[in-house]
């Protein structure tokens, strides 16, 4: 939110300057984002009035002006703009006069002495077209100091308000809550209800009472829409990033922006019929007043008259029935619509207004009447006309549940002991009821505080008004003790540190993805929906971490980074209840960085399977499995302990194409907690007896994976037994085509004792047994 410091200090002028009081509110928690000046220095120029302007003597472009700058005799200036003409007003830079970055003196201007310079826009660093002089109104005082007759000495603030301060998006509510922090006076603007002279009204009904449970609005005719808006008015309107458009547009920006109340002129001539607030049906469209031609959806909230929605409730008003310089009678409406009606609502349609930005969040529904009679009363004043009666639609407004706080718990809180009447006198001064009872504050919040709900919220405004700096720095008093740690468990950041040691980097995505992507990485996967999205691709929240990780790898590919490792740690989301904890990883490119003591190869699956295998410390149980990211042939589910705990595989060509990769990656996801457990080690003396290595090859059907045949020659393995690996696989001559031969080296120890023949004989057999038994498996003669 941006405003000019001036119209602040209106209303409430604490004893500070413009640095310590931005200080001050943003160590209130409303940070303010920036300061800028209105305009840059300059000094010494003044209101000018040109009273004649001939052509130069030796110059076609130049003209010699006799200038009235407020002095007893007028002063002769030479000007080259195009529009200098007799009785126009402009600034005037008197000899002398520091314009920015440059100064004015006396000159010759093709032998005609020039006694100052006659400026635009650009010469004093203003904004507004600086194709000729900057030309002011009429009224304009003649020899008045420019800069203090248009109050340039002035600041722009920007604060940058969290979503729960809603009710500091007007100036009356920071006035309010910067005399709550300084204690100075604040002086709120007053408003009189209006003499009702006519008894026209506009019958109002109100369909969706849920979404509109108050609906102010009122008639007044006879208005002058052509009438020109105050000065002081455009001034702030302008200075709070709003142009001034309209008497009766610029009255209702106005009070948005007072008040925080947003407002709506309606042409009365072009409503059909009474007003209805209800919600849009199929089929409906509105022309806003940007020009866009919006397709409305059902659950959206309209105006509407007979003839249909003349307004997007809360968002913007429609083109047709909006208020023009012809403009006589006007329908003014102020209204409460619930922050859920509108949320959301005007991202859908790539809008951002001021309106819908503050009924998102939460506007004050006890001052609609107050906002409907300063509308009309600026409206009367400046345009005219006679008003009519309000009428209001009304229905259960939220209610403003009391809430206790209980000092010593603030206290304890705190750190810093707080008296009684100092609370309550702060809370009261930010607009809430306080009554006391006994040791503790039962606090009734305002309408516009929709953020005050439990006592951890009067809490953190008694510290907030206190003063977060005013806080004295204290030691902590609890004593430092070791806490257990589980052995069995592996550290979330030990395990980072372990991939990173494997050479991949960290990366850390939104847990909020596009819908796009869940649905091409997997059809049947149903993302939770988020009710109130940061952008439309960002939608839904994600089922796998590998939608974020393949944005990364295009991210670092479309800058020139050929070689990409990288891993995630953190939270998918398959319902409310299931928020699971899961590792995932992929990588691209060359399986080394580029060297001399290496061939240059890409990844490919077995790389990944090797980097989880030294992740384990010890070989996985993968089997065949099919996953719709993954590529068929590619592709394996993870086995842990009996239980699935991930998949590791090569991305889908489908999907290489879609996110248009030179070519795939090796992608893994994981259960983490299937990583983070650990056996605890167990010593064991190493054996002073040798090793004895067999080598056996199997025959086996081609479909089988090796997994398979490992796996149950280790469960069936004899105790002697230490590993049990696969080191070759053939196909081809001598082997049918269905068929393929299996290496595998066992090694067998004993601690205690040689092995004898006859043990290591019965320990081969039994596992050609398990073989043949379990995997059909045969020696391969």
């Amino acid at each position: 939110m941006q405003f000019p410091e001036s119209w602040l200090r209106t209303l409430v002028n604490p004893a500070l300057d413009t640095a310590q009081l931005a200080h001050v509110v943003t160590m209130a928690g409303l940070e303010v984002e920036a300061m800028t000046p209105v305009a840059p220095p300059f000094n010494n120029v003044v209101v000018a009035e040109i009273l004649s302007a001939e052509k130069h003597p030796d110059a076609d472009r130049l003209r010699v002006c006799q200038v009235d700058v407020g002095e007893a005799a007028p002063v002769t200036i030479v000007c080259g703009a195009p529009n200098a003409g007799p009785g126009l007003k402009v600034p005037c830079a008197r000899p002398g006069a520091m314009l920015p970055g440059f100064e004015i003196k006396v000159a010759k201007v093709r032998g005609v002495e020039s006694f100052g310079m006659l400026c635009s826009t650009k010469e004093l660093g203003l904004e507004g077209a600086a194709d000729g002089l900057m030309v002011l109104p009429d009224d304009a005082p003649v020899g008045e100091d420019f800069r203090s007759w248009l109050n340039l000495d002035d600041t722009l603030i920007t604060l940058k308000l969290t979503p729960n301060r809603a009710d500091c998006l007007s100036m009356q509510g920071l006035a309010r809550e910067i005399g709550a922090i300084t204690g100075a006076d604040v002086h709120l603007p007053q408003t009189v209800e209006v003499e009702v002279r006519i008894q026209d009204t506009q019958a109002v009904q109100v369909s969706a009472r849920e979404a509109c449970p108050l609906y102010l609005g009122r008639v007044v005719r006879g208005i002058n829409a052509q009438a020109t808006t105050p000065r002081w008015m455009a001034e702030r309107l302008e200075r709070s990033g709003i142009r001034p458009l309209l008497a009766p547009v610029d009255i209702t920006n106005y009070v948005l922006l007072e008040l925080g109340q947003p407002m709506h002129a309606f042409a009365l001539s072009r409503l059909n019929g009474g007003i209805e607030v209800r919600m849009a049906r199929a089929g409906e469209r509105l022309e806003l007043l940007n020009g866009q031609n919006a397709e409305l959806a059902p659950d959206m909230l309209v105006i509407a008259d007979a003839n249909g929605p003349v307004a997007l409730a809360g968002i913007m008003g429609g083109q047709p029935t909006s208020v023009e310089r012809v403009t006589v009678d006007v329908f003014l409406e102020a209204a409460f619509f619930a922050p859920m009606a509108i949320a959301g609502r005007a991202r859908r349609l790539g809008l951002s207004t001021d309106s819908s930005h503050r009924f998102e969040r939460g506007v004050d529904f006890g001052a609609c009447r107050r906002a409907m009679e300063r509308a009309t009363e600026l409206l009367l004043d400046i345009c005219g006309g006679q008003a009519g009666p309000i009428t209001e639609a009304v229905a259960e407004l939220p209610q403003r549940t009391p809430i206790t706080l209980r000092l010593a718990r603030l206290e304890r809180v705190a750190g810093i002991r707080f008296e009684a009447d100092q609370v309550a006198q702060g809370l009261s001064a930010l607009g809430a009821a306080v009554e006391r009872r006994n040791d503790s504050l039962v606090v009734t919040p305002p309408s516009f505080r929709f953020d005050l709900a439990i006592e951890e919220d009067l809490i953190e405004e008694a510290v907030r008004l206190f003063g977060y700096d005013n806080i004295p720095a204290q030691p902590p008093a609890a004593p430092s003790r070791m806490l257990p740690l589980d052995e069995k468990v592996l550290p979330e950041d030990n395990l980072r540190q372990m991939l990173v040691d494997l050479d991949y980097q960290e990366v850390i995505t939104y847990s909020f993805v596009d819908p796009a992507w869940e649905g091409a990485l997997d059809a049947d996967a149903r993302p939770l929906p988020l009710a109130n999205p940061i952008a439309s691709q960002l939608s839904v929240m994600r089922t796998t971490l590998w939608g974020g990780l393949i944005e990364t790898l295009r991210h670092n590919l479309n800058r020139q980074q050929e070689r990409v490792r990288i891993f995630e740690l953190g939270r998918v989301y398959a319902s409310l209840e299931a928020q699971v904890m899961k590792v995932g990883g992929l990588i691209y490119g060359d399986a080394l960085p580029e060297q001399w003591g290496a061939t240059s190869r890409r990844v490919d699956f077995f790389d990944l399977k090797g980097d989880l295998e030294r992740l384990f410390g010890h070989a996985l149980d993968t089997r065949r499995g099919v996953h719709p990211a993954l590529h068929p042939g590619q592709c394996a589910e993870v086995w842990d302990n009996g239980q699935t705990i991930g998949w590791v595989g090569t991305l889908h060509p489908r999907l290489v194409q879609a996110f248009d990769l030179p070519f795939a990656p090796v992608l893994f996801e994981l259960d983490s907690r299937a990583l983070i457990q650990r056996r605890l080690p167990r010593h064991a003396s190493l054996s002073r007896f040798p090793l004895v290595r067999r080598d056996l090859a199997f025959v086996l059907d081609v479909q089988t994976p090796a997994g398979e045949l490992l796996a149950a020659l280790r469960e069936d393995a004899p105790a002697q037994v230490r590993s049990i690996e696969v080191f070759d696989e053939y196909r081809g001559k001598g082997m049918a085509e269905n068929k393929k031969s299996l290496a595998i080296r066992v090694v067998m120890q004993d601690t205690e004792r040689t092995l004898t023949d006859r043990e290591v004989e019965d320990a081969m057999q039994k596992l050609v047994n398990t073989a043949l038994r379990q995997c059909n498996a045969s020696l391969r003669a």
